[in-house]
């Protein structure tokens, strides 16, 4: 079965964003995947996952970690071949389509409010579009669809 593809666009803040839709997947029992652009990126999640709530603690590790196949979030990025652990959500914050996306039952992409991260989103788009996979576009700040 292909993955279900979501689009959050207009992110105030890309990384709070993955944290709080992360969040409430583990709260539900799902296992996510976030993959940002690049090292950096991946170490601000990560501290940002350690601080996001002050009543919710969310599992999390590094996704060459040998504890990532036992851990429901994982955190990898585009600089680095990534073998996930699991392949239920696959939140994608970098500028191209994730290898292997096709494993996730679901997509979650979230772009930013600047040209520089519009302009790859809508090739990633079209390319998710090429491959027939469906895709729903959400406004970040409403939370409704577009």
């Amino acid at each position: 079965m292909p993955p279900r593809v979501q689009f959050y666009h207009n992110a105030e803040n890309p990384l709070s964003l993955a944290c709080e839709l992360a969040a409430r997947a583990y709260g539900s029992g799902r296992k996510v995947a976030l993959r940002t652009q690049d090292a950096t990126a991946a170490r601000q999640l990560d501290q940002l996952l350690w601080s996001f709530e002050q009543q919710a603690f969310v599992p999390h590790v590094m996704v060459g970690s040998p504890l990532a196949a036992e851990t429901p979030v994982v955190i990898g990025h585009a600089e680095a071949p990534n073998e996930w652990p699991h392949a239920e959500i696959l939140f994608n914050l970098a500028d191209d389509v994730p290898p292997g996306h096709e494993r996730f039952r679901m997509v979650i992409e979230i772009i930013g409010q600047n040209e520089a991260q519009k302009l790859p989103a809508r090739a990633r788009w079209m390319q998710y579009k090429q491959e027939d996979l469906p895709l729903q576009a959400f406004d970040a700040i409403r939370r409704e669809p577009l």
